[in-house]
């Protein structure tokens, strides 16, 4: 028999069912619900891409972009930045307006803007 596998590693897995059932149940009374948790989820979505992370941080101080704009902003195909703004406005993250044959994309909530900058702001701080 080998010795080194004989050894037994220590068990990340707990063997009871809850062991402070009093502060499971305090933070289980302050748990936001599932569907505040579900919006968030939408959210974080849609900011873990780096391109729309560009288009809401261009989009933050209330500017209004045409889909032409932000392909050329970002440097990448008017149907990839289309594909793009098109996600963000079906996620309600943003608005749009059409004006003869331009398409042109504002934010919905500029709350969106406000957590973008806060989250950049603390990973320079």
């Amino acid at each position: 028999m080998n010795p080194a596998k004989s050894v037994t590693k220590p068990s990340d897995v707990c063997q009871v069912r809850c062991f402070n059932e009093e502060l499971v149940h305090q933070i289980g009374q302050v748990l936001p619900g599932d569907d505040l948790l579900e919006s968030a989820q939408v959210l974080f979505g849609a900011l873990a891409d780096r391109s729309r992370l560009k288009i809401l941080y261009a989009l933050r101080n209330d500017e209004e972009l045409c889909v032409c704009d932000v392909a050329s902003l970002l440097n990448i195909k008017v149907a990839t930045a289309s594909h793009h703004l098109r996600k963000l406005r079906d996620l309600s993250i943003l608005k749009y307006r059409n004006d003869g044959k331009l398409a042109y994309y504002s934010l919905k909530d500029p709350r969106v803007a406000d957590i973008l900058c806060y989250a950049l702001r603390q990973l320079v701080e």
